[in-house]
């Protein structure tokens, strides 16, 4: 029998840099690790970063036999490959070596329906899965990230203490939890990724404004992210932004923001999100704005004939004529204002998803909880996380966090900010999609009565579907254009 002390603890398949990071991040806790990749070099790669970061516990497997065999049981294996197929083919190739008890854990973004599948697939072999999501980017992995598995409990108890030393770590606590059954560690990933689009947006708008309307230079916008990043607005997105002013163009002059191209990529899950909320009916207009703006970016080459015939038919700049009465500070300050409401809004929308996928699938997500997690480690973390946290707990059933009373006192005491913001890109003809949609939405979901009534009364016009009164209960059906054309001749309408 061979002596289990020379075992791993866990394995790690997948070597590209989220996956050696995370490896490394693993062994440097001080829990044995054995690693696996199709390609040998990764595998000598991560050996020899081990040796020279370290030396840390971690060896290094060529085949996927030696790797498993090298694990103690329960076994315990993270793969870190690209969603899709090449998760299904890795399941395959290790799971032939494993055992009932033992686990797999997807560490990637992938579809939550996906994992779904696997959980039942691999459970007629008595193996355990989950599909965690990890946030925090390539340094997240290396030194503390934000994790978020779902599936199988006893799973995640199997690997808990290794999660909670390996997961950044926030004053309460680390930055992780166990989050529900199925897919909804990924489905959470995927909504926090959604939350991320929007955040990018409403900065990169409150830039677009400072910059083109504020007039101010990259190194004063350097300055103001950082002061912001002193405040309420304190987040990695804020902080990252302001390094990023810094950076001078090492291939001529200026800074290097201004030679990059406006073109925007995406891997998928801000697409995931918006397609989940209308499947759930849940309002995400924020999130979608970004979405929208990331499919505008991509046509470059229409843009530039676009605004070249628009100028041919006499459109002309309006940024000049409102940048002459501007007032820098009193800019600043208000751009300050307008973002962090616009945020808030955006996290509603996010955390409304997440509660109305909980409700559908019982997966008893915890708000506060995921608010918690999301504080360190991963790319949204933020210091208003905390107060969100906060609203949850005070409220576990809060409708929607622009009616906790924190954040609706802030709402109210911004939106005048907020209004001149959009008020002001709007006249100058600066899109400022992701404000819009914040504003828009707080906007319709404060009013007691919308014009709904109007088109309740098109649709029952058009296709008898129907309306309900507001002073009687009922369905009600009108016969509306005979009725009109009574009324039209002359004749009192009737019923």
């Amino acid at each position: 029998m061979e002596a289990s002390i020379a075992l791993s603890r866990i394995g790690l398949a997948g070597l590209a840099v989220m996956g050696q990071n995370l490896a490394l991040n693993i062994a440097e806790k001080g829990f044995p690790i054995s690693v696996y990749n199709r390609t040998a070099s990764k595998v000598d790669e991560t050996i020899q970063r081990a040796h020279n970061e370290g030396p840390f516990p971690l060896s290094g497997h060529y085949s996927p036999r030696d790797f498993v065999l090298s694990i103690q049981r329960p076994r315990s294996v993270i793969i870190l490959v690209k969603a899709g197929a090449p998760v299904d083919q890795t399941i395959s190739a290790l799971s032939e070596h494993m055992e009932a008890g033992d686990c797999i854990i997807d560490g990637g973004n992938e579809w939550y329906q996906n994992t779904e599948r696997r959980i039942h697939e691999v459970k007629e072999r008595g193996i355990l899965y989950l599909g965690m999501g990890v946030s925090g980017g390539e340094e997240g992995a290396r030194y503390g990230p934000s994790l978020m598995p779902g599936g199988s409990f006893e799973a995640y108890n199997n690997i808990k203490d290794i999660l909670q030393k390996v997961a950044a770590q926030v004053e309460d606590g680390p930055c992780v939890t166990y989050i529900g059954e199925g897919g909804s560690g990924n489905f959470v990933k995927m909504v926090h990724n959604g939350i991320e689009y929007g955040d990018m947006q409403l900065i990169s708008e409150a830039y677009d404004v400072l910059k083109n309307v504020g007039g101010l230079s990259n190194a004063e916008l350097a300055e103001i992210f950082a002061e912001w990043n002193r405040g309420e607005l304190e987040s990695f997105l804020i902080e990252i932004t302001s390094d990023i002013f810094r950076v001078k163009d090492e291939h001529g002059e200026g800074e290097l923001v201004d030679k990059i191209l406006d073109k925007t990529g995406m891997k998928g899950t801000g697409k995931w999100t918006v397609q989940q909320a209308a499947e759930l009916s849940v309002a995400a207009p924020t999130i979608a704005a970004s979405l929208d703006c990331r499919y505008l970016s991509g046509l470059k080459e229409e843009r530039e004939s676009a605004a070249e015939a628009l100028k041919e038919a006499g459109l002309k700049e309006e940024v000049v004529a409102v940048k002459s009465g501007i007032d820098k500070k009193r800019l600043i300050d208000d751009v300050r204002q307008a973002l962090y409401a616009s945020k808030i809004c955006s996290y509603a929308q996010g955390m409304n998803l997440l509660r109305a996928k909980s409700n559908e699938k019982g997966w008893n997500l915890n708000l506060g909880e995921l608010a918690r997690i999301w504080k360190g480690g991963c790319i949204i973390r933020a210091v208003f996380l905390d107060r969100i946290k906060k609203a949850y707990q005070r409220n576990p059933n809060l409708a929607s966090l622009v009616v906790d009373p924190e954040f609706a006192r802030e709402m109210v005491q911004r939106q005048a900010a907020w209004r001149r913001v959009v008020g002001l890109a709007i006249s100058a003809g600066i899109s400022t999609p992701g404000m819009c949609a914040s504003l828009a939405y707080f906007d319709t979901y404060r009013r007691a009565r919308l014009p709904a009534n109007l088109v309740q009364a098109q649709r029952d016009l058009f296709g008898a579907h129907t309306y309900e009164r507001i002073d009687r209960p009922g369905s009600f059906h009108t016969e509306w254009t005979k009725l009109a054309r009574k009324s039209n001749a002359g004749v009192g309408a009737f019923n």
